[in-house]
C-alpha cells in the first residue's frame, strides 16, 4: 500500500466558506450559482453563513455546478490519520 502521510488542516473552514470560496475561486455571484444549481439565492446564502444545513443532496447539486466532488464541500477542514501497516 505504500507509506501516506498525515494530511495537515491549513486553515480551519467551514462548509459554508468553502462553498463561498470554490463560488467566488470560479467568479461566480450567489445569483449565477443558484441559477446553475436551480437554489434558491437566499438558500446559498444561508449556506455560505452556515444557517442552513448543506446535506447531502445539495451538496451534490451544487458540486455539479461547481464542477468540484461533493466531499470538497462537505468534508472541508477533514484530516486524514496515517495508518501503518502491522
Amino acid at each position: 500500500m505504500g507509506d501516506f502521510r498525515k494530511a495537515k488542516r491549513r486553515v480551519p473552514v467551514s462548509t459554508g466558506e468553502s462553498v463561498r470560496i470554490i463560488r467566488e475561486l470560479q467568479e461566480l455571484s450567489q445569483n449565477q450559482l443558484a441559477a446553475l444549481a436551480g437554489i434558491p439565492q437566499s438558500t446559498i446564502s444561508a449556506i455560505e453563513r452556515n444557517r442552513v444545513n448543506l446535506g447531502v443532496e445539495r451538496a451534490k447539486t451544487l458540486a455539479r455546478a461547481l464542477r468540484c466532488h461533493p466531499a470538497v464541500l462537505v468534508f472541508p477542514g477533514w484530516e486524514a490519520e496515517s495508518e501503518s501497516a502491522a
